[in-house]
């Protein structure tokens, strides 16, 4: 990844993170229900700008996380934002490339994986390795996008009604992995696997309309020449700063998505 996509990825996790929060305080507390005890060592793996890593800790005012990603430059905002949070004590950044083998962690009580696994080349041996350095009873969370979030009314003004959903549709790479079967062929036993729906409307977060142009933008790099040039121009000028259709001006925004996370227990 280059720099200018690491920077841009990083905003996207930053922004992921603030619009989200309550999603994601949900989330952890449900985990924290379901572990045996409050968990002291936590791994986050692929935890790029932090999100999972500042949560748990937070949530969780005795436990040690650390935090594993490939880049160094997310590792650093992350152990920024830990300092700027006083968390600086209990939070370390660990670099390393999980494809080539599980890092120095030693034993953990919990370990996180928030869209992370479907990147690695072999998401089996990752789990295998999570198995090996969790304690008996411990659990491992895998989290996954079910669909990559919505925001749009369907008529944005542009005489291109429905223009969300075709994106959605052209880059629609068929249904999200169910993670039961590869959890437990590495060992774990299913305690759950529990969607989100997440639906936030009214009063949003300040960072929505940032975030939602971010996220556009980023389906918009990744459509071809097939998608009607007419949608295209649609959805530019939805993305243009200045534009009076633009999405930092509307008023009308929401944020829809699901997020699955299965929670399986080392035995």
């Amino acid at each position: 990844m280059s720099q200018s996509e690491t920077t841009a990825m990083a905003e996207l996790l930053e922004l992921d993170a603030q619009v989200l929060q309550s999603y994601l305080a949900e989330l952890v507390d449900w985990l924290g229900d379901l572990s045996d005890g409050a968990p002291a060592r936590i791994v986050d793996l692929g935890s790029g700008t932090g999100t999972g890593t500042l949560a748990l800790a937070q949530r969780f005012p005795r436990a040690h996380v650390t935090a594993v990603d490939l880049s160094p430059q997310m590792l650093h905002r992350l152990t920024e934002k830990a300092s700027a949070l006083g968390l600086a004590g209990r939070v370390r950044g660990l670099r390393a490339d999980l494809d080539q083998g599980w890092p120095r962690t030693g034993t953990s009580d919990l370990v996180w994986a928030a869209s992370s696994l479907h990147h690695m080349a072999d998401p089996g041996r990752v789990l295998a390795g999570a198995f090996d350095h969790l304690r008996p009873g411990g659990l491992l969370a895998v989290t996954e996008m079910s669909f990559f979030p919505r925001f749009l009314p369907d008529d944005i003004g542009v005489g291109r009604p429905g223009l969300e959903a075709r994106v959605h549709a052209a880059l629609d790479s068929g249904p999200s992995v169910d993670w039961s079967p590869h959890l437990e062929r590495a060992g774990f036993r299913l305690e759950a696997a529990r969607p989100f729906a997440i639906d936030l409307r009214g009063s949003l977060p300040p960072a929505t309309a940032r975030y939602a142009q971010v996220c556009l933008r980023k389906l918009r790099s990744h459509l071809g020449r097939e998608f009607a040039a007419d949608d295209l121009a649609a959805l530019d000028a939805v993305l243009d700063d200045d534009s009076p259709h633009s999405v930092l001006r509307r008023t009308d925004l929401t944020v829809r998505t699901v997020r699955t996370t299965w929670a399986a227990r080392r035995p």
